[in-house]
């Protein structure tokens, strides 16, 4: 039989009989302070005092504790609501953001189509109005096409302008919809002349978005920054006096325009008829022939 292991036994007992002992001082002391409330309240008050002075440091310790504890928890969750909110405004600013930025682009659209629908109403002989729903940009080639075909009286060799002034002419004509030929486009060649002055001018298309001007006399270079050339009528194709492109850089003996209509930011277009029916006869006979 295994002989039993004393060291544990022995603090066992002891501590059983401290045990025992803390709860007769208790016992004893809850006596006399009952006894000695009821004998002498005076003296009583005077303990329980006492008392509450020995205790309130180590009360108001556990109540910076728990102050700051409480503080701790409520500071994280203002924290998190800051946050929420934050993240919220921010959310709420992109929003608004793009509804301004579509509002803007609305805004653009619906001034360009009333001066869309102007344009048609001065010009009776307006054969269609329609959208401009895509342009080459990138490419050599410069054409645009309009939501308009021979349904609505398109056909071949038309000009097409817009509130700002000449896109270019029909080359192509579907059902729905037309291909137009850009006065930037190399095969494009416009009669023009310089509105300062009426100088006449050659414009003709340089594949990159721009128009090279030249004059029809050789001399001094006639041309400004900032001058406007507009159509001349002669060849009977475009009308006169439909604004084309501004100046922007001087040549030797010429210059480079911009043009005034730019396909990338007009929406809408009018198809109007030749100026003359026989040019447009030519024009669509040169479009079919190809470049």
């Amino acid at each position: 039989m295994a002989p039993p292991r004393p060291g544990w036994s022995r603090r066992a007992q002891y501590g059983l009989f401290f045990s025992f002992l803390a709860v007769i001082a208790g016992i004893a002391v809850g006596l006399f302070l009952l006894a000695l409330s009821l004998v002498a309240p005076k003296t009583f008050q005077s303990v329980r005092g006492a008392a509450l002075d020995v205790t309130a440091p180590v009360t108001m310790a556990l109540h910076e504790v728990s102050a700051t504890a409480e503080g701790l928890v409520s500071g994280a969750g203002d924290y998190w609501d800051a946050a929420h909110q934050n993240a919220k405004l921010k959310r709420d600013r992109k929003a608004m953001l793009q509804r301004m930025i579509e509002a803007k682009a609305i805004l653009q659209e619906n001034r360009q189509l009333k001066a869309a629908l102007k344009l048609r109403e001065r010009n009776r002989n307006t054969v269609a109005a329609g959208r401009i729903v895509g342009s080459s940009l990138s490419s050599p080639r410069r054409y645009a096409i309009l939501s308009v075909g021979t349904r609505d009286g398109v056909q071949v060799g038309m000009p097409v302008r817009s509130a700002d002034g000449l896109v270019g002419r029909v080359v192509d004509s579907g059902a729905l919809a037309s291909r137009v030929l850009l006065i930037s486009d190399r095969a494009n060649i416009i009669p023009a002349r310089l509105l300062r002055g009426g100088l006449p001018v050659i414009a003709q298309g340089r594949g990159d978005g721009t128009v090279d001007v030249r004059p029809l006399e050789v001399g001094r270079n006639p041309f400004r920054r900032g001058d406007i050339i507009i159509t001349s009528g002669t060849g009977g194709l475009y009308h006169p006096l439909v604004p084309v492109a501004r100046i922007v850089r001087l040549d030797d003996d010429g210059a480079i325009a911009l043009p005034l209509a730019d396909p990338a930011n007009t929406s809408f277009a009018v198809v109007e008829p030749p100026f003359e029916p026989e040019a447009g006869a030519a024009a669509a006979r040169e479009a079919a022939e190809g470049p």
